[in-house]
């Protein structure tokens, strides 16, 4: 197994406690007046923080949305998994291990489930999503390319990276257009399956 990733510096958990401050004051903003209808000066002031914070940290009203703190979670775990595990298994490993660490509380869920409903529902949101889908790559190669041994250019590992990246998102999609009454688990865990065995089933 790989090591685990260090502790966050001080520095970087300020960061993450200001994201996360500006993040939960626009969610509770967006619930009671709706996302178009709320500013980000707005979401500034209930935040404690400058309208160019708000920037700082996320470039546009849309990001607030569709980024979170998973991703450093998401790849220590998926690095902490066994070297000779298959990928697949690994990755779904280390989803559940993600989601298990990260939503936990009920103020969390509903944090998902909101950001869920906005995806479903606003379309500019949806758009910065699939342009974020880059970032989700990168992440993935890097690791997989550490642990399958592919160039993180080459065909195979590109094809792999972007059924995952796509067959996570529908997964998601159906969650949120569905009303969000299943287990997202489980709709993971489905998708992964089409992944490893086609339409087989």
């Amino acid at each position: 197994m790989t090591s685990a990733s260090p502790a966050p510096s001080l520095r970087e958990r300020k960061k993450i406690r200001t994201r996360q401050t500006i993040r939960r004051a626009a969610y509770r903003l967006f619930a009671e007046h709706g996302y178009d209808a709320t500013r980000v000066d707005t979401i500034a002031a209930a935040a404690e923080v400058s309208p160019s914070t708000v920037f700082r940290y996320f470039p546009t009203k849309e990001d607030i949305v569709v980024t979170d703190e998973d991703d450093p979670v998401f790849e220590a775990a998926l690095r902490s998994r066994p070297a000779d595990e298959a990928p697949l298994t690994a990755l779904r490993a280390a989803i559940h291990q993600t989601l298990d660490e990260l939503y936990v509380t009920p103020e969390a869920m509903a944090e998902v489930h909101l950001r869920m409903r906005l995806v479903a529902t606003v379309p500019t949101i949806r758009a910065r999503m699939k342009e974020n889908a880059a970032a989700n790559a990168d992440l993935l190669t890097r690791a997989l390319t550490a642990r399958t041994g592919h160039a993180a250019d080459s065909l195979e590992l590109r094809v792999f990276v972007g059924s995952l990246i796509g067959g996570l998102t529908e997964a998601l999609m159906y969650w949120a257009e569905s009303g969000l009454e299943e287990d997202v688990r489980t709709l993971v865990d489905r998708a992964m399956t089409v992944l490893d065995r086609d339409l087989a089933d």
